[in-house]
């Protein structure tokens, strides 16, 4: 998961960067190995629908918002699976841009 590092070393900086994350929870909206672009996100920007990148217990996720509060987040998957409750403070950026497969 050398993306995962390249991700928050970036995000710390203030920094876009381009990831291939892989899995199929999200499938129909990033597809395995497809690049995105993760940037920097204020805790206070988040909404619902946003494609996150959370550090979710002990490890980091990119999830969708479901719902949002002022202090937490309530993260899923793109195929209907709730995972639960985060503080806002557990994400890292948000997904800025999905680009087409091949594109990138």
């Amino acid at each position: 998961m050398s993306w995962v590092k390249d991700a928050i070393v970036a995000l710390k900086a203030g920094r876009e960067v381009d990831v291939r994350p892989h899995g199929g929870s999200m499938r129909g909206r990033i597809e395995s190995g497809q690049c995105v672009t993760l940037g920097p996100v204020e805790v206070g920007m988040i909404a619902i629908d946003d494609v996150v990148f959370i550090a979710w217990k002990g490890n980091y996720l990119l999830h969708l918002v479901k719902d949002v509060t002022e202090t937490d987040v309530l993260i899923g998957n793109n195929i209907g699976k709730i995972n639960g409750w985060a503080s806002r403070s557990a994400v890292l950026g948000k997904v800025i841009a999905i680009h087409p497969i091949g594109e990138i």
